[in-house]
């Protein structure tokens, strides 16, 4: 009898960490968005032209990042990405989705709010 329901708990047990986890098992992550602007560092920087290889990142984080999660996940990655590498010029963080076609309704900057981020 005590083993019978030690399995069902044990079985409850898994069951819950696995709906706990599930949502975030799939979740972009910080190296996801590093690699993603790895080709925009010297725009960061300095501007001038936006490289291809760095809009492809930019477009294929966008189309990453869907959910609500996966988008403030990005975001923090992101505000991480300007306070280690303090020569980023905000402004052309904030201009680089536009140069790459891409609509962001935020301007994401060291002080935004990522939880806003829907």
């Amino acid at each position: 009898m005590a083993s019978m329901v030690m399995r069902v708990l044990c079985a409850i047990v898994i069951v819950a960490c696995m709906v706990v986890v599930a949502p975030y098992s799939d979740a972009i992550t910080c190296g996801q968005v590093t690699s993603s602007f790895v080709a925009c560092f010297g725009y960061l920087k300095q501007g001038g032209a936006v490289p291809p290889a760095c809009c492809r990142g930019v477009v294929g984080l966008n189309n990453t990042a869907k959910t609500t999660l996966d988008r403030q996940i990005a975001c923090g990655c992101m505000k991480e990405i300007y306070a280690s590498t303090p020569d980023i010029n905000i402004s052309n963080a904030i201009s680089l989705p536009g140069k790459c076609g891409i609509n962001v309704p935020y301007k994401i900057t060291p002080d935004f709010d990522c939880s806003k981020y829907v």
